[in-house]
């Protein structure tokens, strides 16, 4: 495989990766006065965030290795979870932040729906709601 179709594949997927690390290491502010406004605003972000990395790293996982599609989507799974863990731990070096278990199952979450969507994409077993 070529170095050229590497980065094509990886690129997005690591910067993807830097956006995260950018974000997790700036200082907490309220994004609303109101308090759940402010966490259903940052856990949304959270699910977000870790969808568009999981649906990025299946894409890379899958245009530069011959893994099952099992395989696949656990190693998306299981990349994705490690990374959002690794993203909690660097919080806890940043001001004003820390790490919590309940951001890393967010993290999991928009993983596991991002996989769920392309599962049913791409076997078709599900009708299309």
């Amino acid at each position: 495989m070529s170095v050229k179709k590497l980065a094509r594949y990886w690129w997005p997927t690591l910067f993807w990766m830097g956006v995260i690390f950018m974000f997790s290491s700036r200082p907490v502010t309220p994004a609303s006065q109101i308090f759940w406004q402010d966490f259903l605003i940052k856990k949304t972000g959270h699910f977000i965030a870790y969808f568009i990395l999981a649906v990025l790293l299946y894409r890379s996982l899958k245009s530069t290795t011959r893994l099952s599609l099992t395989l696949l989507f656990l190693f998306t799974i299981t990349l994705t979870i490690a990374y959002a863990a690794t993203d909690e731990f660097h919080q806890s070096f940043t001001p004003g932040r820390e790490p919590r278990l309940r951001d890393v199952a967010i993290d999991s979450l928009g993983a596991m729906t991002a996989v769920y969507f392309i599962f049913r994409r791409s076997v078709d077993l599900f009708p299309v709601l």
